[in-house]
């Protein structure tokens, strides 16, 4: 039998439990749970009594020092990622980060330059919709440049209603000093690192973001931001967590082409058979009556595929695990390097700065403006410690 990766799962809630359970269903065939970390002496019960041969304990770092794991998975509140990302990295353990990989670009960027010096440790994080068989076949489309250069992006993901309840459930939910912000750093950090994996890293953003709009929270529960790419090419990102119907659209227009997903589930691709700058000036008037009286054969502008996956639930989040352990044994390129997290965490931060000042944002803001701005709202709640 091949060698297993020896995996330590920090945080027994919803995710750590959910991987812990993949894994000894048998859809992670490379690893083995061998120990799991959680200071809730309850669920350190519920951990015994589930799985009686993993080594249960109170403190993530007695595990990462305990010989047990040779690699961990950190399920957490997104402030302690990065911290624990290094103490793990730091005792020649690999790590695998949930997402996002933190709140705020200047502590995810002491992670990135830690692991940076440990080139020998596999270092990844939990992008499971880069897994996704829809959205990776989209990269490969667009890096291929079927649809030619990209002009405009837009993507209204409002699937994340929230009841207030969910909200109520914890002192830390929803707040500035225990979750860091809302639908952007909770719901929402997968599509922002997916339209930047397939269209690309903007230039700036300018957004209006609403805070505590349906909800009675502190945080953002509605945003609309308008991002710029450069050289007139723009992108629109709606999301809200108080649409009970919800939409998950996503647009990627190019020069040549379209890509039209709905649902996560189904894209249609449109291939112009030319430039659409050369179609339209191949057109005279007389083409362009004909088009309006409905003498239009789309056959000769353009050509349509409609592309589905099925993706079975845990699927997706199973495969990164697997493919991180893959790394791990043979070298098997990462789905999502750890250092990939920045982009979300940026993304994320450039929005809340813009809403906060009235102002269009650079990608490469003020860091130390953004921290300044944030502890101001930590310390307005007056529950959790300021950050540094």
């Amino acid at each position: 039998m091949s060698r297993k990766v020896r995996l330590g799962v920090v945080g027994f809630g919803a995710q750590g439990s959910s991987y812990a359970k993949f894994i000894a269903d048998g859809l992670v065939p490379n690893i083995e749970v061998t120990a799991i970390a959680d200071v809730d002496p309850a669920k350190r019960e519920k951990i015994a009594e589930l799985y009686p041969d993993v080594h249960v304990f109170d403190d993530y770092v007695t595990m990462l020092e305990s010989g047990v794991v040779e690699a961990v998975v950190t399920t957490v509140p997104h402030y302690l990622h990065p911290q624990m990302g290094i103490q793990a990295l730091e005792r020649g353990i690999h790590v695998l980060l949930e997402k996002p990989a933190g709140v705020y670009t200047k502590q995810v960027k002491e992670l990135n330059e830690f692991a940076g010096t440990r080139p020998e440790l596999t270092f990844a994080i939990m992008f499971n919709q880069r897994n996704n068989p829809l959205y990776r076949k989209l990269k490969e489309i667009v890096d291929a440049g079927e649809i030619g250069k990209i002009k405009r992006t837009n993507w209204i993901i409002t699937t994340w209603w929230r009841p207030q309840g969910y909200y109520d459930q914890s002192e830390w939910r929803a707040t500035w000093g225990g979750e860091g912000g809302g639908v952007l750093v909770n719901q929402a950090p997968h599509q922002l690192d997916l339209w930047q994996w397939i269209c690309g890293v903007p230039q700036s953003v300018f957004s209006k973001v609403a805070y505590g709009f349906r909800r009675n929270i502190a945080v953002e529960d509605e945003v609309t931001a308008v991002v710029d790419y450069g050289d007139g090419a723009t992108g629109v990102f709606v999301t809200a967590t108080h649409d009970i119907t919800g939409t998950d659209r996503f647009e990627i227009l190019g020069d040549q082409g379209k890509i039209v997903v709905e649902d996560s589930k189904t894209a249609v691709v449109t291939r112009l058979n030319k430039p659409e700058r050369e179609l339209s000036e191949a057109m005279d008037m007389d083409d362009v009556r004909k088009m309006f009286q409905g003498q239009f054969n789309p056959a000769d502008f353009y050509t349509q595929e409609t592309i589905a996956f099925e993706s079975a639930w845990g699927a997706q989040h199973s495969g990164v695990l697997e493919n991180f352990a893959a790394n791990i044994l043979d070298g098997t390129p990462l789905l999502a390097p750890g250092t990939d997290g920045m982009l979300g965490v940026r993304l994320a931060n450039a929005i809340h700065l813009s809403s906060w000042t009235g102002k269009e944002v650079s990608m490469d803001f003020d860091e130390d403006e953004f921290l300044a701005e944030l502890n101001k709202r930590i310390a307005a709640e007056g529950k959790f410690p300021e950050r540094a």
